[in-house]
């Protein structure tokens, strides 16, 4: 495990989700795409750190994928779970920089929302306290919502990564006012985690046409981004990607 981190105090980082690498090896089964050279070659390009979501039905990222990132990266590994017993164990055991605690349904393609912390409020602050024990960096994947935020706060986590979903889905869909709507509630939100003391991330679906307002809040420290950035990697490379899109955080931070 190490804290090292490229960015320097105060920049935004850039985190790279590589779990649908494994989604690609795992349409075919075998070992290629392997998602721990994506990973590295992520970390070469410059990557803040690495994102890996180890789903409880495997859908993607694997176990053998996770002992391997943890023994092939320097810099630092954010490892997304859900608040499952089974999950803790496989944290504790390889007590990776980060956790990052998501919501998960089996039926989901992908993460549709934040975490109910507010009304599981007691398990959570019990289930968060041997990771943080052991030395993970906890955070809790929310909505940007207040009484969420708030709960998020009680339970000792302290690092919250807002769901940027709503957001990017309506820009998608060209809902010019709900697209507005969200921006201004994550906006008002980065900035109440932040007076209450949280370190604020952001993520979920973000692409080169929705980065740039939300790499402009100040509050935000860290971006994290998969699903785009491996599918623009088909088409130019990772590492052109990914400098394309740090490029775009880096000129709306500025």
């Amino acid at each position: 495990m190490t804290d090292k981190t490229t960015a320097a105090p105060g920049e935004l980082r850039l985190g790279v989700n590589i779990d649908h690498v494994a989604t690609v090896r795992n349409a075919r089964g075998g070992a290629v795409p392997d998602p721990v050279r994506a990973a590295v070659l992520a970390q070469q390009a410059g990557a803040d750190g690495i994102t890996a979501h180890l789903r409880e039905d495997r859908r993607h990222i694997g176990d053998a994928d996770i002992e391997a990132l943890m023994a092939a990266l320097t810099v630092p590994l954010n490892f997304e779970m859900a608040a499952t017993d089974e999950m803790q164990a496989i944290a504790l055991r390889h007590v990776p920089h980060a956790v990052c605690i998501v919501p998960e349904k089996r039926e989901e393609r992908t993460t549709e929302g934040g975490l109910e912390v507010a009304r599981d409020e007691n398990r959570l602050a019990h289930f968060i306290a041997p990771l943080r024990e052991a030395g993970c960096r906890v955070s809790i994947f929310i909505a940007a919502d207040r009484a969420q935020i708030e709960a998020a706060h009680r339970i000792g986590a302290p690092v919250i990564e807002l769901h940027t979903g709503a957001y990017c889905d309506a820009a998608a869909e060209g809902d010019i006012a709900t697209r507005d709507a969200e921006l201004a509630r994550l906006t008002e939100m980065a900035a109440f985690a932040h007076d209450l003391g949280l370190e604020v991330h952001a993520g979920h679906g973000l692409s080169y046409d929705t980065v740039a307002p939300i790499a402009a809040l100040p509050q935000v420290r860290e971006l994290n981004i998969g699903h785009f950035l491996i599918g623009e990697a088909i088409f130019r490379g990772l590492p052109d990607a990914m400098a394309e899109m740090r490029r775009r955080m880096d000129a709306a931070r500025a």
